[in-house]
């Protein structure tokens, strides 16, 4: 089944739950209504009847108590299908190319990075906004970091990962969901920062103290009850209780404080966790990833769910009822706090681990989700030759397939390819396409290509440089800093270097002599390359040493109009079309 049709699918299925979810939300609302009225009625007309009376009442607040926990699992599964209806509405719109409301990744946009802000993988339009679906902040910050860590380890591992959530779409995006649904505050990274520094405050004696207080509390109310002592006796009993309460209760409050920011985290992540758990994965990293969360006697998932039970309950003490009644006659926030603590005691070690795993898998249903929107992609073959890409109908991924022009490439190690060409002709296209195709690579996804053979290979670019008044550097300046940069990196690393148009802030003549000194450089390294150009002086370097290879776009004037073919070719290239422009545009 096609992308489109899996999306329309699950699309109609989701708006008829939803539909059917909100006709048994409306009958519910109108069910508990009239339980209560009913109950009312019912004790008002018997109101002389004690026994009568007693039982209605302890039956309509056991079916309105039921009605309403019926009606919290309707609202949950509506959300639910609402969700998702929303996840496969999404993914049809980016189908179409309608993806620039998405979120843009800004935040990790870096003009310092080794190709990122080159290639415009984070901000409008950007690689990352086409991709992202992640549901956590985590989520989001390894996305990122997966597509600049300009890791080569391992890709067949990723490229396996990738592949066998790819066949779990259903599973991708119920997991989206679920995330999805519980809003989030509080950065998980400061929660677990609370967890592991923590230090306990509630003496343990809180382990049976409350248990038995509890008893005591209930044997006085029952013998105050049958008149065997005086009610002020519970009233002594119940003040003692508030004083045991109050000498604790700035160390409570704290702890209150820290306990609120963390429930919605724990909330969310123990569904995640259950999720992971009850799921068959055979790939080695994510079978890896899920025994982390399997090494516990008790399921991880259990143990979230507990501890967010414990901070649900500690939250109540807002309530007048639990917060003043129950602490006099039960020292409630004493024993949940106690638990807590125990919680964090017994489990703060493994938190960060636990923490990390649903952050991966938030990530991975990302980088998943674009190998199933694009089946016609291809995953690398990765090779130990002497080539490092031999791709053919290589192409950039954001271009819409009708607009897009493909190109064969192949390239060997320690080879710089030359490449010229007219303005708008698609030498910028075609480097971001390269470049973009590696970091593809590396990260385990497909490439946009028929074929894609690949010797891994780290990136850096120098495409996009500007001046900096807050440094007071000139553009000269900046764009020497970036090429000292890479000439720094790969004196200890292989890589391959994308440059346009180097030393574009100096005059011609320092221009050809300091660009063609510098690709001698890189030929002597041990890296490979592109280095676009309109300085054709340097297409000499062709002539001088064999690892240098001439390529170039071409663009035609045909009846007073440009024509581009956008397709990479031998050589150099002899029509340029500047001056044409400036006349054309009535610039000059």
């Amino acid at each position: 089944m096609q992308p489109k049709d899996f999306y329309l699918a699950k699309k109609a299925v989701y708006e008829k739950e939803a539909t059917k979810l909100k006709a048994q939300l409306s009958s519910s609302s109108f069910m508990r209504f009239l339980v209560f009225l009913a109950t009312i009625l019912g004790i008002y007309f018997f109101f002389q009847n004690t026994i009568l009376v007693a039982a209605i009442a302890v039956f309509g607040i056991a079916l309105f108590s039921y009605l309403l926990i019926r009606h919290t699992n309707l609202q949950s599964d509506k959300n639910k299908a609402q969700k998702l209806l929303e996840i496969n509405t999404t993914e049809l719109e980016v189908l179409e190319g309608k993806y620039h409301h998405l979120d843009k990744g800004q935040e990790f946009v870096n003009p310092s990075h080794h190709y990122s802000y080159d290639i415009d993988l984070f901000g409008k339009g950007s690689f990352f906004q086409y991709i992202n679906r992640t549901a956590t902040a985590e989520g989001k910050s390894e996305l990122a970091n997966r597509l600049t860590n300009n890791n080569i380890e391992n890709i067949i591992g990723k490229q396996e990962s990738i592949k066998e959530l790819v066949d779990k779409p259903e599973w991708r995006q119920l997991f989206t969901a679920l995330a999805s649904l519980v809003k989030v505050d509080y950065p998980s990274s400061k929660i677990l920062s609370w967890i592991q520094n923590y230090t306990s405050v509630i003496p343990k004696t809180m382990v049976w103290l409350p248990l038995v207080f509890t008893v005591i509390s209930v044997v006085i109310i029952a013998l105050a009850a049958l008149q065997i002592i005086p009610f002020s006796f519970v009233v002594t009993w119940f003040i003692v209780g508030l004083i045991i309460s109050g000498i604790y209760v700035l160390k409570v409050n704290h702890l209150y404080e820290s306990s609120t920011r963390a429930k919605s985290t724990f909330k969310q992540y123990y569904q995640l966790l259950e999720m992971i758990e009850n799921e068959s994965f055979t790939s080695k990293i994510l079978n890896e990833k899920q025994q982390v969360i399997k090494a516990e006697k008790e399921k991880t998932s259990v143990i979230f769910a507990k501890f967010s039970k414990l901070l649900d309950a500690l939250d109540q003490r807002n309530n007048m009822m639990i917060g003043f009644v129950f602490n006099g006659l039960f020292l409630r926030d004493l024993r949940i706090s106690y638990n807590i603590e125990k919680w964090i005691e017994k489990y703060h070690v493994y938190a960060k681990r636990w923490f990390e795993v649903i952050t991966f898998f938030d990530a991975e249903n990302s980088l998943a989700n674009v190998a199933f929107n694009h089946p016609e992609f291809v995953f690398p073959s990765l090779v130990e030759d002497r080539s490092v890409i031999a791709a053919t109908e290589l192409g950039h991924p954001l271009i819409a397939n009708k607009n897009r022009i493909d190109n064969d490439f192949a390239i060997n190690s320690h080879q710089f390819f030359i490449v010229t060409g007219a303005n708008m002709a698609g030498k910028s296209t075609f480097l971001r396409t390269v470049s973009l195709g590696i970091v593809m690579a590396n990260a385990g996804l497909p490439v946009c290509a028929k074929s894609f053979e690949y010797k891994p290979i780290k990136l850096i670019t120098s495409m996009r440089t500007s001046d900096s008044l807050t440094d007071d550097e000139s553009y000269f300046f900046s764009e020497l800093k970036r090429l000292k940069f890479i000439v720094d990196e790969i004196k200890t690393e292989n890589y391959f270097i994308i440059l346009d148009e180097i030393l574009k802030g100096t005059n011609s003549t320092d221009k050809a002599i300091g660009s063609k000194k510098f690709v001698q450089k890189l030929v002597a390294s041990n890296s490979t390359g592109i280095i676009a150009t309109h300085d054709l002086s340097l297409c000499e370097i062709e002539q001088e040493l064999q690892d240098v290879k001439n390529y170039y776009f071409d663009a035609e004037i045909t009846n007073d109009e440009l024509h581009f073919d956008y397709k990479l070719k031998t050589g150099v290239c002899k029509n340029m079309n500047a001056s044409f422009l400036l006349k054309k545009m009535e610039i000059v």
